[in-house]
């Protein structure tokens, strides 16, 4: 495949990565003349039915959009994405120095004051990525880089998010993607997931750097994920007694089992950080991780030749030039602020928008299908009044395109004003008003606000059930048996699912697409289950 070239332009240089699903190459960017990297994914060695490839494209294409919206410099730049042939390719930014792996490898045993300054970083990039939200699903040392200049970048955000959401349904292999030793018990038992999520992976991940190993390991994947859900992690302190008391007890909270026990953020992780992070001073050597706080946007080291210091700044000798004297201003006219007012812009063209969003939507272009009905709104509810069909019509598409590009957080407020609208127009009960209600549960579930997801489901759970809609009912039970199951309540998310397989038996038949994943869940559930 050496020397291939993918989509027109990037020509295949030297794999650097390899996993079940594709390759990582180095590559060559023709029109610009740089080197990228370029991950290949393979949809077709995908087993079960072809539609779980095609699925995996649109949601690949659809992810990729999301993520290179995120912009912060601790995440690799995303350049390109499309398809070539049957493959699936993410163009990035190419990233100079070390995987974390192999750093902790070189550094053993690894500084604390470095591993906080990793965590520090990281955090500071979650934090950005939760606020999307993305739900990275698969942080791990190999997918951090440590840079020259000490700063860290996090890869394959929007490539986990694509693998991992909805999993069964895409994969057919019953089993969640991501990397056993750094996985939450939630994502394990294969609940919802959400911020809380990444915070356990990099509870692991700071332990790795703290104590030389991962907190659980074991001789199967299906052993350390066992561990995850019911053992302790050891604290760091009985392997490393230097280590600050405060900063084993932020990992043992971010190692906890429920979620609601792990810290409320990346933020609040970062303020239990900043204490601990090094003062100003000189880095200890190459790729020092605590250099972007010991010397806060210095240049990066050179590594050909030691520099040395810049000499002090003295004054030059030269003739002192007298003072030039400054005229007081004249006074003003008051005839120039008789300005005639500037002409009043045209009113936009509400009906020329529609069509150029219509025709955006075709296209794919949401983001920016998203800025012109953002921007029309005021206009429309001026010319024709905040409860006109018009202006509802637009609201609602506004909704459902942030939904569709992934901004589940401006979508909100959307939808409940939306629902609340329809409500007082139409009743509860109206079909308009419940699919307003589930629409905002969705974005509650994708954003991580797991309990007033499940307050929201439950409540419009009845009027469907009432409606006679088991399509839509079975999909609410099935989602708020994942949430109870991200929230740590395996026994009741796990009697949900059996309740739930039993109904959809008899509505669809044993070998309809849903019996058959909640019988590879609960199975699953059964070998996670305690051991006596």
């Amino acid at each position: 495949m050496n020397g291939r070239v993918i989509g027109g332009r990037y020509e295949l240089a030297t794999v650097i990565g390899q996993g079940g699903m594709g390759q990582v190459w180095t590559a060559y960017d023709g029109r610009l003349d740089r080197r990228v990297a370029v991950k290949l994914l393979h949809p077709a060695g995908i087993a079960g039915p072809a539609t779980a490839a095609d699925e995996l494209r649109r949601r690949f294409v659809r992810e990729c959009r999301v993520t290179a919206q995120v912009d912060h410099p601790g995440l690799v730049t995303v350049h390109d994405a499309g398809s070539d042939g049957e493959d699936l390719y993410l163009v990035m930014q190419y990233v100079e120095g070390a995987d974390l792996a192999d750093h902790l490898a070189e550094n053993d045993p690894y500084p604390w004051e470095w591993a906080v300054c990793v965590a520090a970083q990281l955090c500071a990039v979650l934090a950005a990525v939760h606020a999307v939200p993305i739900v990275h699903r698969d942080l791990k040392p190999r997918n951090v880089m440590i840079r020259p200049d000490g700063t860290v970048t996090v890869l394959d955000l929007g490539v986990a998010s694509v693998l991992d959401t909805d999993t069964t349904r895409l994969t057919h292999t019953g089993s969640p993607i991501g990397s056993p030793a750094y996985m939450a018990p939630e994502q394990a038992m294969g609940g919802a997931v959400g911020p809380y999520t990444d915070l356990y992976a990099l509870g692991a991940l700071l332990h790795e750097l703290l104590s030389g190993d991962v907190p659980f390991s074991g001789s199967t994947a299906l052993g350390v994920l066992h561990r995850h859900l019911y053992e302790p992690p050891r604290p760091i302190r009985q392997l490393r007694p230097e280590v600050p008391e405060v900063l084993e007890a932020l990992v043992l909270r971010l190692l906890a089992k429920d979620p609601r026990d792990r810290p409320s953020g990346a933020q609040e992780v970062y303020e239990h950080l900043l204490p601990l992070l090094p003062a100003r001073g000189a880095p200890a050597g190459p790729m020092d991780p605590t250099r972007p706080f010991l010397r806060p946007h210095a240049p990066w080291p050179d590594r050909s030749a030691a520099q040395a210091p810049p000499a002090p700044r003295t004054a030059l000798p030269g003739p002192v030039l007298p003072p030039v004297p400054v005229q007081p201003p004249a006074p003003a006219d008051p005839r120039m602020y008789a300005t005639t007012p500037p002409p009043r812009p045209p009113r936009p063209d509400v009906a020329a928008a529609v069509d150029e969003v219509k025709r955006l939507l075709a296209e794919g272009s949401l983001t920016r299908a998203v800025d012109i009905l953002g921007g029309i709104l005021p206009a429309a509810a001026a010319e024709h009044g905040e409860g006109s069909p018009v202006v509802r019509i637009l609201r609602k598409q506004y909704a459902s395109t942030l939904m569709d590009d992934g901004q589940y957080r401006r979508a909100l407020p959307e939808l409940r004003r939306l629902a609340e609208d329809r409500a007082a127009e139409a009743g509860p009960a109206d079909p308009q008003t419940l699919q307003f209600r589930y629409d905002a549960a969705v974005c509650l579930e994708q954003l991580g606000e797991t309990a007033a997801a499940l307050t929201e489901f439950r409540a419009v759970l009845p009027f469907y059930e009432q409606a006679a809609d088991p399509a839509r009912a079975f999909d609410i039970r099935h989602r708020t048996g994942l949430l109870h199951l991200a929230t740590g309540e395996h026994a009741v998310g796990q009697a949900e699912l059996q309740r739930l397989l039993f109904d959809a038996e008899r509505a669809y038949g044993p070998y309809h697409p849903l019996p058959v994943d909640l019988r590879r869940a609960l199975e699953r559930h059964r070998q996670l289950g305690p051991r006596p």
